[in-house]
């Protein structure tokens, strides 16, 4: 199969981007790779510091599939060496180090989840350990020097704790170098990131040059906020859509996002073009349409997205039954009560919660009901001889006790 013509193939790899340096750069790798009928060799590095990706990771992945619809080389870097050094990226703290074991089990789950978007047929999965490992005292102080202490302090992250006085270890000035030797391994043409991994791209650059390699292009993709329209789109906010979402928490969650943020969520979530988007922003400048009809077509296309557009259907049919028809679903499990027993303990056995300390927080946000009543004791017994109760822990899920 023959490449695009470079003009169209910049305009799809341009879509949905924040910056392409250098975007002259790019057109002359393009120009090259038609010329000498060779693909670019496409760099993502990834960070498996956590097992569980979510559709705010799904942007830069789905850039990575538009390189591989075109014809070109995607090789998806597992960081699982980097994971032990600790992304100083937007951190104002040390971040936590992983063992080589933590970094290759949530490998495994970042790759498998990943493969919902790639192509993994073309798909190259290299581990940076492969060579970082190998790498003795003398190659590390090589590589070191070929970069300054000045240029390294010019990062945001170090300036803003080098003024605070928040310490920075020497190995975290490692990271981008370690990350920028992964492009110079791979003799990478283009990496791509999100916009917090700007200056670890650019460093790739540099490095590539002092190893006599022709610098990569580096192309940012934007971050996506969380549901909460506020927080990056991160587990640890708990504002995020995982990509291995049911369809309905998928659904449910998508309906949750603010009404500020559905434009967003159509360029970035489910990649509407730039025609489409305009369209959806003009509707919401309108004031004779809900905003709620414009996030339920979101939401279902989200949904099928990842499932299909029958699954899609029964998700909002579901999210009707709970959310827009005020009913209990048919399908909830049941707790069959032996004894008295304490409402975070029949919680956690129903699976509602992961921890009495999720349902102690979850109580002292009124999110839990008995009933249709708000509990607010932690401590409330749950009495054998109750009959039948239904318990509703936040918006979607539910639990009936029978007793």
């Amino acid at each position: 199969m023959g490449f695009l013509p470079v003009d169209d193939q910049l305009e799809i790899i341009s879509r949905g981007t924040e910056e392409v340096i250098p975007l002259q750069d790019l057109r002359h790798k393009l120009e090259s790779s038609i010329k000498n009928n060779k693909p670019l060799v496409v760099k993502l590095g990834c960070d498996p510091s956590r097992p569980d990706l979510h559709i705010g990771h799904s942007v830069v992945l789905q850039k990575l599939r538009d390189f591989q619809d075109l014809g070109h080389q995607a090789i998806l870097v597992i960081g699982d060496f980097t994971a032990m050094i600790g992304d100083p990226s937007e951190r104002n703290k040390t971040r936590p180090q992983l063992t080589l074991e933590e970094a290759k089990a949530n490998a495994e789950s970042y790759i498998e989840q990943s493969k919902v978007i790639l192509d993994v047929k073309t798909l190259k999965v290299l581990f940076n350990s492969t060579w970082l490992n190998k790498m003795n005292f003398s190659d590390v102080i090589e590589m070191s020097s070929k970069y300054t202490v000045a240029r390294m302090i010019e990062r945001d992250d170090f300036t803003k704790r080098f003024e605070s006085e928040i310490p920075i270890s020497m190995h975290e000035f490692l990271y981008p170098l370690a990350q920028a030797m992964d492009s110079v391994e791979i003799n990478s043409d283009v990496e791509l990131g999100g916009t917090d991994q700007k200056f670890n791209l650019l460093v790739g650059r540099d490095l590539q040059r002092e190893y006599d390699q022709e610098p990569q292009t580096i192309i940012t993709l934007p971050l996506l906020e969380g549901t909460d329209g506020v927080e990056k789109m991160s587990k640890s906010y708990d504002n995020y859509i995982a990509l291995d979402d049911s369809p309905e928490d998928m659904y449910g969650k998508a309906m949750s996002i603010n009404d500020s943020m559905i434009g967003k969520y159509y360029s970035l979530a489910v990649f509407a073009d730039k025609d489409r988007v305009a369209s959806i922003e003009k509707q919401l400048e309108d004031s004779s349409i809900n905003p709620r009809d414009i996030k339920r077509d979101l939401a279902k296309e989200l949904v099928t997205r990842y499932y299909d557009e029958d699954v899609a259907l029964k998700a909002e049919e579901a999210f009707d039954q709970i959310f827009v028809k005020k009913s209990i679903p048919d399908d909830i499990p049941v707790f069959n009560l032996d004894d008295d027993t304490g409402i975070l303990d029949v919680l956690l056995s129903g699976a509602l919660i992961e921890s009495k300390a999720e349902g102690k927080r979850l109580i002292g946000q009124n999110a839990i009901k008995i009933d249709g009543e708000v509990c607010s004791d932690p401590t409330y017994i749950v009495n054998k001889g109750c009959g039948e109760l239904i318990v509703k822990v936040g918006k979607r899920r539910f639990l009936k006790i029978v007793g």
